[in-house]
């Protein structure tokens, strides 16, 4: 009397486990509805190599327009836990047919004719150090104006290590120890040296977000796969991300 109960139970815990296992009818779930895998989480060293104050901070993803009409862009990590490289590429924007190459920390490279020493390689930037004094000149000149014009009107601010510059753009962050948040919402958060920042895509479970910086009409950082505790950099500030939400992204200012 109860067989054709458990017959019922074998058969709907059988269906169950093939839909649990992928398996079906045919032409049925053929679609690949997955998530995509996050990346590894870098194995570090998060710095190789020293940074002088007077260098070009090529932020990771992104690119920046150098003296002579030249420019670079950052665009791959590797590290190993006991070294580290960075993959250039010429230009500050991306087009085909730009010559990429594979540096380590100390290495010399030239861009557009102009000479620089890879003089520190992180997984949030490299730092380019001029060799030519014009460049290093050309480089902390002031700009023509400290209000933000957008577009390449605003090179001198966004391409640049002038103090006055940096120091503007210290202050339009929050202070030490404080957070910024960069909602996912399709918004751009603006700041006063023309720097926009927006949110790509979070991914709480996975723990990890991917947001881009634009200045100047230039892709000036593109983080990629960041997760809570790494350290980025925005416009010579430093910041961790403290927290990843679906409605946000929140970054620590740490220096």
């Amino acid at each position: 009397m109860y067989r054709p109960a458990a017959r019922h139970a074998v058969t709907t815990t059988a269906a169950a486990l093939l839909l649990l296992s992928g398996c079906g009818s045919p032409g049925e779930g053929d679609g690949d509805d997955r998530q995509p895998t996050a990346a590894p989480a870098d194995k570090g060293p998060v710095c190789v190599g020293e940074a002088s104050k007077d260098g070009v901070r090529l932020l990771r993803g992104g690119g920046f327009r150098l003296p002579g009409a030249g420019g670079a862009q950052y665009t791959a990590a590797t590290a190993d836990g006991a070294t580290r490289t960075a993959v250039l590429r010429d230009g500050a924007t991306y087009e085909d047919g730009q010559q990429e190459q594979t540096v380590t920390a100390g290495q010399q490279v030239t861009f557009a004719g102009h000479a620089y020493t890879v003089g520190q390689i992180c997984s949030y930037r490299v730092v380019l150090e001029p060799q030519d004094a014009q460049d290093r000149t050309a480089l902390a000149a002031a700009p023509a104006s400290m209000k933000s014009a957008g577009g390449p009107a605003d090179n001198g601010l966004c391409f640049t290590g002038n103090p006055e510059v940096m120091a503007a753009a210290s202050k339009g962050f929050p202070a030490e120890g404080a957070t910024l948040s960069i909602l996912a919402n399709g918004g751009v958060t603006g700041f006063p040296t023309g720097l926009s920042l927006t949110v790509s895509a979070i991914d709480p479970k996975a723990g990890t977000a991917h947001f881009k910086g634009v200045c100047a009409a230039v892709m000036v950082a593109d983080y990629e796969d960041v997760r809570i505790g790494d350290t980025v950099e925005l416009a010579g500030a430093h910041f961790q991300v403290a927290e990843l939400t679906e409605q946000a992204v929140r970054l620590r200012r740490t220096a």
